[in-house]
């Protein structure tokens, strides 16, 4: 059958909405050449797709019920067995729900996206499977993970494990809240702001986003094509590193990965300590106006603990630090509403995979925006504001400076080892009620994310770990080091947690 063909109503729509003059005697002729142009499309059509084998058999499992789910992180469980052999064998894994798993369903925590089934993998399923892990289901994430904060879930908000009541962090919410409470051994996350990190902090896990390109993002519903991350999210730092030698392997799809990768065992130097690092304490991470004293002070208490196991600890200014979430936020926002999330469910002129079920069932977002939150409907009227008004001026001026941001990292980073900061101002917070206005519930989502997206932009890798508690609740500090060089990360954190456990 051949495709469907514009009626003429449709093309005098096309015709009036960009306002396209065409005489009335050439308007045949053009249809003669639209319909020789979508013969195209019909030897497309015709073609069988092109997705990745699905290469481990399972069963849909089923949605969790909330006698079984204390902290509302499930979304659902359904047990995959991965190879018989490999160094995950014995560990249970669970993914956020924006990536996908072939056969079990995805909400991305969107109520307009129920009942989407993907029909194939995500390359990190396999790549954990193919392992030997078992993957046991999909943990609750923010609603198309906008949030920073656990209480914007279409399947209500994400408790922390460590007290009741207060956010888990997000986007990365189900993720977080499933490590802390022991309810699974390792958890695959997102970060495009802070996703992976946010929730490890308020947790007190440790939380990974990788170099950009590092670990293939085919198979994730994305949020914007240069700032899309996956990353580990575990108890230890030795089952961080453990997890993302799987992920980090190149998967032949994902155009955003380098040339001539190279897997690595990232356990194999994580006992070599922290002795003779030079680490650079940005000052422009503590005293935000958001900041929390006792938590600045914990994070300097930790770079002393990692003075005392033989680095070299100085503090450094980086001035433009201080912008890195303004500078972060058109590229978010518009690539999300212009380009990405809200375009098909995909961003344009990328190549890579695309799911067909996930085209289909998104592409009706628009007649279900009154199921959106406050957080999703702002993001929504901003991103068509700025698009309409504006023309793509601040997206493009935004990617301009972020070059900046990243040469003054890498300026950084050719005379220490790693920078250290806060990963968040403060602790975790009270998660909004139901009745909280409008203002506290989209304040909740953004206020942590001060210190995070700037290694999304600069593409450095960057870890949390926790160092301390305030107020009962932990404390993370968060490391980022050179392109490629997640092994300094882990030695040094591991040092830091080897020497928690001893004192």
């Amino acid at each position: 059958m051949a495709v469907e063909r514009p009626s003429s109503q449709e093309l005098e729509n096309i015709l009036k909405t960009h306002k396209l003059e065409i005489s009335l005697e050439d308007r045949d002729t053009y249809r003669s050449l639209i319909d020789a142009t979508l013969s195209a499309y019909d030897v497309v059509d015709h073609l069988p797709n092109h997705l990745p084998e699905v290469k481990y058999p399972r069963e849909m499992g089923e949605a969790v019920s909330s006698s079984n789910n204390p902290f509302n992180a499930w979304y659902w469980k359904s047990e995959i067995q991965g190879s018989k052999d490999g160094p995950l064998v014995g560990k249970s894994i669970v993914f956020k729900d924006n990536i996908m798993v072939a056969g079990i369903p995805m909400m991305n925590g969107s109520s307009t996206l129920e009942g989407f089934v993907p029909e194939c993998d995500a390359s990190v399923v396999t790549q954990v499977l193919d392992a030997g892990a078992t993957v046991v289901g999909k943990a609750n994430c923010e609603f198309f993970c906008t949030s920073g904060g656990s209480h914007t879930c279409a399947n209500g908000p994400v408790e922390n494990p460590l007290k009741k009541g207060y956010s888990a962090g997000g986007s990365s919410s189900g993720c977080g809240a499933l490590i802390a409470a022991e309810e699974v051994d390792m958890a695959v996350g997102t970060d495009h702001g802070g996703s992976c990190r946010i929730p490890a902090a308020f947790c007190g896990v440790i939380g990974l986003k990788p170099t950009f390109g590092l670990v293939p993002c085919t198979g994730l519903m994305p949020i914007e094509a240069t700032i899309d991350y996956i990353g580990p999210i575990t108890k230890s730092v030795y089952d961080n590193a453990a997890l993302l030698s799987i992920l980090a392997q190149a998967d032949g799809i994902d155009p955003m990965q380098p040339l001539g990768m190279i897997t690595k065992d990232y356990t194999k130097h994580i006992k070599a300590g922290c002795k003779g690092l030079k680490i650079a304490v940005l000052k422009e991470g503590f005293g935000h106006q958001s900041s929390e004293s006792e938590v600045d002070s914990c994070v300097r208490e930790g770079a002393e603990v990692l003075r005392g196991l033989g680095a070299k600890v100085e503090e450094v200014s980086v001035p433009l630090h201080r912008e890195a979430t303004a500078i972060w936020t058109p590229i978010y926002l518009e690539g999300l509403v212009c380009s990405s999330l809200f375009d098909y469910g995909y961003g344009k002129n990328v190549e890579g995979l695309y799911s067909e079920n996930l085209q289909k069932k998104h592409g009706n977002w628009e007649s279900e925006t009154q199921k959106f939150g406050p957080q999703t409907r702002l993001i929504l009227m901003v991103g068509d504001y700025v698009r309409q008004k504006f023309k793509g001026h601040f997206y493009g001026k935004a990617q301009n400076i972020r070059r900046l941001l990243r040469q003054k990292y890498e300026n950084l980073l050719s005379d220490y080892d790693l920078i250290l900061m806060p990963t968040l101002p403060m602790v975790a917070t009270p998660i909004p009620k139901d009745e909280s206005n409008l203002s506290e519930i989209v304040g909740r989502s953004l206020e942590m994310a001060v210190n995070t997206p700037a290694a999304d932009l600069t593409g450095h890798p960057s870890i949390s770990l926790p160092c301390g508690y305030s107020k009962g609740l932990p404390v993370g500090m968060m490391l980022t080091g050179r392109f490629f060089e997640e092994e300094t990360l882990y030695r040094t954190a591991y040092a830091f947690e080897e020497y928690l456990k001893k004192n």
